[in-house]
C-alpha cells in the first residue's frame, strides 16, 4: 500500500530539470513565447460562438461580468500553477506536481486523465477545423468531395483534412518547441488582429439600448435563466473558453529561467485573454440585442449576428480565418501538453520508455508525438464529431483541484522550500480554487462522469499491471 502514495522529491526533480544530456528536452522558450503558447491555447472558436450563446441564453449584456467570474476562478488555479512551475521546473504539469505532493498513484490519475482530455480534444478540435474549412472554402466556390470530409459513419470515406491539420501539428511540434512556439505566435498574431479589429471597428457602432438594462432580472424563477443564478450558469460555460492555460506548464522544461518565466507565462496569459473577452462581449452584445443570439444551428451566428450591425460584412470572412487558425494553435499546444505529460510518465517508468525516447537532433519526443499523431488522426478521420463528443473541462477542473491541494499540502510539509513564485493568500486562495472548480465540475453533464470514470478504469489496470511494477522508484 505504501508504494501507491510513494512520493518523488523536490530534490530529485530539481536534480531532473538540471538534467542537460541528449536524452532531455531543449530549453529555448523565454516569456513572450510562454504567453503566445497560453493565448494560442485560451483564444479558440469558443470566443467567437460560447460568447453569444452564453449571452443570449443566460445572462444577457452581463455576460462580461461571467468572463470576470471564469477568470477570477482560472486565476485562483494559475497562481497555485505558477509556484509549482516555479519550484518544479519539469514538464509533466499537474502530473508532475501530484507525484511531488500526493504520490504516485494520483500523480497515475491525473497524468492519464491529462492525457485523455488532450488526445480527445485535438481530435474534436480537428474535426471542427475541418467544418470550418469547408465553410470558408465554399465561400471562394470551392467544393471538396463529401466522402472525404466525413467519417464512415457518416455516409463518408474519411474526414480528410481533419488528419491533415493533426499531421501538420505533429510534424511542427516534432521539429522543436522553439519553432512550435513560432508558429503558435505567428498564428497568435493573427487571432489578436481579427479580435482588435472586431472590437475597434465594432465599438463606434454600439447601440447603448442594447445594454439596458444591463442585468436582466430572472422573470420565470427557472435557475440559470438570466438574473444572478444565470450569470453564475454563464460562467460556468464560457469557463471552457479559458480550458487551456494549464498546458503551458507543461513546457516547463522546456523553458529558460522557468522559476522567473512560467508565472510570467500562466499568469500573462490569462490576464490578457480574460480582458479581451470581455471587451469583445461587450462590444458583441451593444452592437446586437442579446436576444438575437438566442439562435440554433451555425456556430458562427452570433458573431455573424453582431456584424450584420455594421457596414463591416467582410469581417465575417476574417472571423472563419480567425477560427482556423485559432483551431491550429489550439490543437498544437493540445499535442504539446499531451506529449510532454507521457514523456514525464515515461520518465518515471510507469509507460514503456519509448514515449521518453528525445531526438538527437531536435532534442523532442518525437516517437511520442508520432504515437499521438496516428491516435489521433485515427480518431478525427473516423470517428464522428457527436461520437467524439464536444470537449468539458472535467479533466482540467480536475487537475485544477488537485494543484490547488498540493499547494497547501507543499506549504504545510516544505514551508521553507525555495520558491520562484509564491501563491498569495495561503490558504485561501488555493481554497476558494478548490471551490470554485468543483463548483463547476457538479454542474458538468452525466455521461462526462461516466466518460471520465470508465477511462481513469482502463488507467487504474495499465497502472496496476505495468506502472507500479517499472515505476523507477521501485
Amino acid at each position: 500500500m505504501n508504494k501507491l502514495f510513494r512520493l518523488k522529491s523536490i530534490p530529485m526533480l530539481l536534480e531532473e530539470a538540471k538534467d542537460e544530456s541528449q536524452n532531455s528536452l531543449k530549453r529555448t522558450l523565454g516569456p513572450t513565447a510562454l504567453i503566445m503558447l497560453g493565448i494560442g491555447a485560451i483564444i479558440g472558436a469558443g470566443l467567437f460562438s460560447i460568447t453569444g450563446m452564453a449571452a443570449g441564453q443566460y445572462a444577457g449584456p452581463s455576460i462580461t461580468i461571467s468572463f470576470i467570474i471564469a477568470g477570477v476562478a482560472c486565476a485562483f488555479a494559475g497562481l497555485c500553477y505558477a509556484e509549482f512551475a516555479s519550484m518544479i521546473p519539469i514538464a509533466g504539469s499537474a502530473y508532475t506536481y501530484s507525484f511531488a505532493t500526493m504520490g504516485e498513484l494520483f500523480a497515475w490519475i491525473i497524468g492519464w486523465d491529462l492525457v485523455l482530455e488532450y488526445a480527445v480534444g485535438a481530435a474534436t478540435v480537428a474535426i471542427s477545423w475541418s467544418n470550418y474549412l469547408v465553410k470558408f472554402l465554399g465561400n471562394f466556390g470551392i467544393v471538396l468531395p463529401s466522402a472525404l470530409l466525413h467519417s464512415p459513419f457518416e455516409g463518408g470515406i474519411l474526414n480528410l483534412p481533419a488528419v491533415l491539420v493533426v499531421v501538420l501539428c505533429s510534424v511542427i511540434l516534432s521539429r522543436g518547441i522553439k519553432g512550435s512556439a513560432n508558429a503558435t505566435s505567428a498564428i497568435v498574431v493573427l487571432k489578436l488582429i481579427v479580435v482588435f479589429a472586431f472590437i475597434i471597428l465594432g465599438w463606434q457602432y454600439m447601440n447603448p439600448a442594447n445594454h439596458e438594462p444591463y442585468f436582466i432580472p430572472n422573470t420565470t424563477g427557472v435557475v440559470g435563466e438570466f438574473g444572478w443564478s444565470g450569470i453564475i450558469r454563464a460562467a460556468a460555460i464560457v469557463f471552457f473558453a479559458y480550458v487551456g492555460f494549464d498546458a503551458v506548464s507543461t513546457a516547463a522544461q522546456e523553458t529558460v529561467n522557468p522559476g522567473k518565466n512560467m508565472p510570467i507565462g500562466i499568469l500573462g496569459s490569462l490576464v490578457i485573454c480574460t480582458i479581451l473577452y470581455i471587451l469583445f462581449a461587450h462590444v458583441m452584445t451593444g452592437l446586437a440585442n442579446y436576444k438575437e443570439f438566442n439562435v440554433e444551428g451555425d456556430k458562427l451566428a452570433p458573431v455573424a449576428t453582431a456584424i450584420s450591425h455594421t457596414p463591416y460584412l467582410w469581417l465575417n470572412q476574417f472571423i472563419i480565418l480567425a477560427i482556423l487558425a485559432g483551431y491550429v494553435s489550439v490543437i498544437i499546444v493540445m499535442l504539446l501538453g499531451q506529449s510532454r505529460v507521457f514523456f514525464s510518465m515515461s520518465k518515471d517508468g510507469l509507460i514503456p520508455k519509448i514515449f521518453s525516447d528525445v531526438h538527437p537532433k531536435y532534442q523532442t519526443p518525437f516517437k511520442s508525438n508520432m504515437l499521438f499523431m496516428l491516435f489521433v488522426s485515427l480518431f478525427a478521420a473516423f470517428v464522428p464529431a457527436d461520437v467524439v463528443g464536444e470537449m468539458t473541462s472535467i479533466g482540467t477542473l480536475f487537475a485544477f483541484i488537485l494543484v490547488c491541494i498540493g499547494i497547501l499540502i507543499l506549504r504545510y510539509k516544505m514551508p521553507e522550500a525555495p520558491r520562484g513564485f509564491k501563491t498569495p493568500f495561503v490558504p485561501v486562495v488555493p481554497i476558494l480554487g478548490i471551490l470554485s472548480c468543483l463548483g463547476m465540475m457538479v454542474f458538468l453533464p452525466l455521461d462526462t462522469w461516466i466518460r471520465l470514470i470508465v477511462w481513469l478504469a482502463i488507467g487504474m489496470v495499465i497502472y496496476f499491471y505495468y506502472g507500479q511494477k517499472n515505476s523507477k522508484l521501485n
